[in-house]
């Protein structure tokens, strides 16, 4: 151990230095200075002036976030076209309606219930897969229905499911836009991902 970090005070100081560098290595952009950080982290801490107003670090902020997106978009560009490709053939299909989003459904059993609203909690059974078939989630293989809002999920399922009568059974393809874009959800959803649900409306709880 060095000997300016002798004391606790001084480790601990270390410590705090260190994890506000890991957070910042994990979330990086190009163009990182990390001496202009310092100097920021210490005008901050000993209470001086701002050397970047704030409507230059507003600018500052939003010029970076979208390079940082068309960065991302660029790297994503063959799942992109992969995805849209697979939207734009099933959209083809006579049995599969698109609206106006851009969600794509196929009625498999009609239903003849009450259909939900925004506000309704629904219980519901359902198997989700990515468009080259792998296996992201199942209320059927957990043999448990799941119970939830329709206004607490995607754009896609929120809409669906205002269409949809107790008793119908409909496949949902659902274009990135309408689930979970660019950011993805965990290691299973990559971003920018088309999402193909069986969903089966069972009852409308309230």
């Amino acid at each position: 151990m060095s000997d300016k970090f002798s004391s606790i005070e001084s480790q601990a100081s270390y410590g705090i230095g260190w994890q506000m560098g890991e957070q910042l290595k994990s979330n990086p952009f190009d163009g990182l200075a990390l001496d202009a950080v310092v100097e920021g982290l210490r005008d901050a801490f000993n209470g001086e002036s701002q050397q970047v107003d704030n409507e230059q670090l507003r600018d500052a902020f939003g010029a970076i976030h979208q390079r940082m997106q068309a960065e991302k978009a660029e790297q994503n560009k063959a799942v992109i076209a992969e995805n849209e490709t697979f939207l734009a053939e099933n959209a083809k299909r006579d049995e599969v309606s698109v609206t106006e989003s851009g969600l794509q459904y196929e009625v498999v059993e009609a239903g003849n219930g009450e259909k939900p609203n925004a506000n309704s909690t629904v219980r519901v059974h359902y198997h989700g897969e990515l468009i080259d078939g792998t296996v992201f989630d199942s209320s059927y293989q957990r043999g448990q229905p799941a119970e939830f809002p329709v206004n607490g999920v995607i754009k896609g399922w929120t809409e669906a499911l205002q269409m949809m009568p107790v008793g119908a059974k409909w496949k949902l393809t659902i274009p990135q836009q309408l689930a979970y874009g660019e950011q993805g959800a965990g290691a299973a959803i990559k971003p920018y991902s088309t999402l193909v649900f069986d969903v089966e409306l069972l009852d409308i709880l309230g």
